[in-house]
This record gives C-alpha cells, sequence and structure tokens, in this order.
C-alpha cells in the first residue's frame, strides 16, 4: 500500500542507488546514507488559557560536507522523526545539484497550527530557537519556513536568536520580511525556479511551452506556478487544477490570475465560474503538455503512473513520485523533472539572501531573477547531460550529480 512508504528509507534508497553507479565505496554510501546530526527536543509553551501544554520538536542537520546545513522549519501535527529525516536528506542533494556551497537540514513541530493563537505560533517559534541556539548559526545550520510557517514565524526566530546572543545576524533565517533582512524575488522562488526547469525541458525535449498544463495542490507553490506559468513561458492554457478539497476542469482554459483571487477568497478552487467538478485525483491524469504536482508525497505511485499522460512532469513538491512509478513514467517516455532540481529555486533564493545578508547590500528583483535564471539553467543542463552520460531516469540521474558533489567534498575533508 501507498500509505507504508517511509520517506526516510525511499530516501536511503536512492542514495545507495545513485551512489552504486559512482562506485562509491561502503564508508563513504554508510556516511551518506545517516544524519550527521539530529536534535529531538520538547518545548514547553504557555497556552493562552493559562496551561502549559509539551510540544515535541526536531531538527535533523544531515550533512556539512559542503558547507552549513541549510533547509526549513515545518509546525505539523503529523510531523514524525523519519519525515524529517528524509526531507534533510533531500535538501543535502537539492543544495548540490544547483551547486551551493551548503549541506541540508531540516525542522519541525509536532503540532496543530490551525488550533494555535498568533500568540501560542510565536512562543513555540522562540521556543524552539532556545532550544537549539547553540547549534545554529550562519556558520552552521541557517533556517528557512517550510510547512505552516512563514516570513513571520522567521522574523520571531531571528529575533530570539539575536536576544540570546546579543549580535545582529540576520542572515542566521532566510525568507524573512523584506523589511528586516528579507530578499527581493523569494516569495515565487521555488515556482520560479521550477517554470525556468520547464522551459529548458521544452527546448531540449522540442515541447510548445505554450502548451496544456494542470497543477496539483494550489497552495502557494500551486498559486505561483500558474502565475508564473505564462509570464515565463509566454503562455499556456491551464486546463485542470486540485487542492486538498477537490478538482475543476475546462477543456478551454480556466483564468490562473482569477482562480488565484477566487482561492484566496474562499479557501477553495471548488465553485470556480465556468469550471465542472471533477475528482482531485484525476488531475494527475490529465492529457496535458506539463503537470506540476505540487501537494502530497508519493502521489505519483505505482497505481496512477500508468495512466499520466503529462509530456513533462515538473515535481514542485517533495517526493511526489514513489520509485516505482519513476520506472514506469521513464518507460512510458514521460519526462520527470525531479524535485530536488525542480523546486531548489527556493534555497537558490534563500543562499542570494544570505549573501546579501553579509554584505547588507541588497539587489533589485530583476537581479535576483536573472541569477535564479543561470543558476537553474546550469543545474538543468548539467542533469541531462547526466541523463545521458549514465542512461538512467532524470531522478537517478539527478542523484548522481548531487552525491557526487557531496562525496568529493567528505573525500577532500578525509571524513572516508
Amino acid at each position: 500500500m501507498i500509505e507504508s512508504y517511509n520517506s526516510f528509507h525511499v530516501s536511503q534508497k536512492q542514495v545507495v542507488e545513485a551512489a552504486k553507479l559512482l562506485h562509491l565505496d561502503d564508508a563513504t554510501i554508510g556516511l551518506l546514507s545517516l544524519p550527521q546530526r539530529e536534535f529531538s527536543f520538547t518545548i514547553p509553551v504557555k497556552m493562552d488559557n493559562g496551561n502549559t501544554k509539551i510540544f515535541s520538536a526536531y531538527r535533523i542537520q544531515y550533512n556539512f560536507a559542503r558547507g552549513p546545513a541549510k533547509g526549513g522549519i515545518r509546525f505539523h501535527k503529523d510531523e514524525t522523526i523519519d519525515t524529517i529525516r528524509a526531507l534533510a536528506c533531500w535538501m543535502t542533494w537539492k543544495t548540490a545539484v544547483v551547486d551551493l556551497p551548503l549541506g541540508g537540514g531540516k525542522g519541525g513541530v509536532v503540532c496543530d497550527p490551525k488550533q494555535l493563537s498568533e500568540r501560542e505560533l510565536e512562543n513555540i517559534a522562540r521556543g524552539y530557537i532556545r532550544a537549539v541556539s547553540d547549534y545554529i548559526g550562519t556558520a552552521k545550520d541557517i533556517p528557512a519556513p517550510d510547512v505552516y510557517t512563514n516570513p513571520q514565524t522567521m522574523a520571531w526566530m531571528m529575533d530570539e536568536y539575536e536576544t540570546i546572543t546579543r549580535r545582529h545576524q540576520p542572515g542566521v533565517m532566510t525568507n524573512k520580511p523584506r523589511q528586516i533582512g528579507g530578499t527581493e524575488g523569494r516569495r515565487d522562488a521555488t515556482a520560479r525556479g521550477g517554470v525556468y526547469c520547464v522551459r529548458e525541458a521544452c527546448k531540449h525535449h522540442n515541447i510548445d511551452p505554450t502548451g496544456t498544463y494542470a497543477i496539483q495542490g494550489f497552495g502557494n507553490a500551486g498559486q505561483r506556478a500558474a502565475l508564473l506559468h505564462d509570464e515565463i513561458l509566454g503562455g499556456g492554457k491551464l486546463i485542470a487544477v486540485s487542492d486538498s478539497k477537490g478538482g475543476i476542469f475546462n477543456e478551454n482554459g480556466l483564468n490562473p490570475r482569477e482562480l488565484v483571487t477566487y482561492k484566496l477568497k474562499n479557501k477553495t478552487i471548488s465553485g470556480f465560474p465556468n469550471s465542472i467538478d471533477i475528482p482531485r485525483e484525476s488531475v494527475l491524469e490529465q492529457k496535458v503538455d506539463i503537470l506540476y504536482p505540487a501537494a502530497l508525497e508519493n502521489s505519483i505511485n505505482h497505481l496512477n503512473a500508468k495512466n499520466i499522460q503529462a509530456k513533462i512532469v515538473c515535481e514542485l513538491s517533495n517526493g511526489p513520485t514513489t520509485p516505482e512509478a519513476d520506472i514506469i513514467l521513464y518507460k512510458n517516455n514521460v519526462f520527470v523533472i525531479p524535485d530536488i532540481l525542480a523546486s531548489a529555486g527556493g534555497v537558490v533564493v534563500s543562499y542570494f539572501e544570505m549573501v546579501q545578508d553579509s554584505y547588507s547590500f541588497f539587489w533589485e528583483e530583476s537581479e535576483v531573477y536573472e541569477k535564479l535564471a543561470h543558476k537553474m539553467s546550469k543545474a538543468y543542463k548539467t542533469v541531462a547531460e547526466s541523463i545521458r552520460e549514465k542512461k538512467v531516469h532524470p531522478r537517478l540521474a539527478a542523484m548522481v550529480v548531487a552525491v557526487a558533489r557531496v562525496a568529493e567534498a567528505c573525500k577532500l575533508r578525509g571524513w572516508v
């Protein structure tokens, strides 16, 4: 069953598969298959009703060979240590495949943000930093927002860290509000980086970028992809979209801007004018040129992979395709832009934010976009070359690029 997938075990298998293609020794494979450092702790929080509640929390620092750990902190009621391990692992390969001088990390708090007040969320955020302040910093580990956290969360966390260290260090967090050290261009960076990759893939595979597309998941990444697809690719017809409550379809096209406005106002896409309701799972199986999975892990699996009709699948979410599905899609000539490449735009611009914070000199939005486009295009071409050289599916090719870079850093340091 799909539910039986352990994300961390999947990530470990991906590492081993890439490592074997690279003929890495057992010691290196062992080092790259496990986190270098893990923290598991509790956060006592005074709630609005006067009671104290204890929250479990984690921070995983997966690998430091290429630089300090980098990765988000998520607040989610179903968070587990293995999910965080997997995400920290994937962040390591994500920073490596786009050639950033960073490692990978991830954090989480087991809580339900929808049931918490703003004051309670702030108390959790500050309590988290009090627990890990000795182990994060611009030269150690730089967190960012993730699921159910945002720039305001980072502002609270940065302030708590600066209060503890008694130093102004805005670079300790990224994706902060622009007024306190954030960068232009960060809000849509993940989706923008993905669409830049789609542009390269369309050139490479001779596919019309202004054809049809569908989006599974209409949160931040999905909404941004809808808005950016036309802007970057010069057109396109959005025919199907899903969110957590359902799916909609219109063969003549859905207006992206109107749909985003409707979603923000109504908290759902259901009922959008001039659309028909469809099962949300069927959005993945529409006959389109480009499909953007931007929702749940394991969405494309051995049960539905054979039904995927898109020419290009651009993974904006983490782990949307299972290992079995990767093979099916590859055999069916569906080109997948894997998550560690497709969704790397966010961490690329986070790195740009770190650079700007260190110099206290900030770039114009156009410069951020230009540098992001260059990074994503270069990374795409490197992965494409790996596909040709190794004759493997795109995810494995991207893993080969990333694992090779991290393994080389480990060896140069004398760790293995």
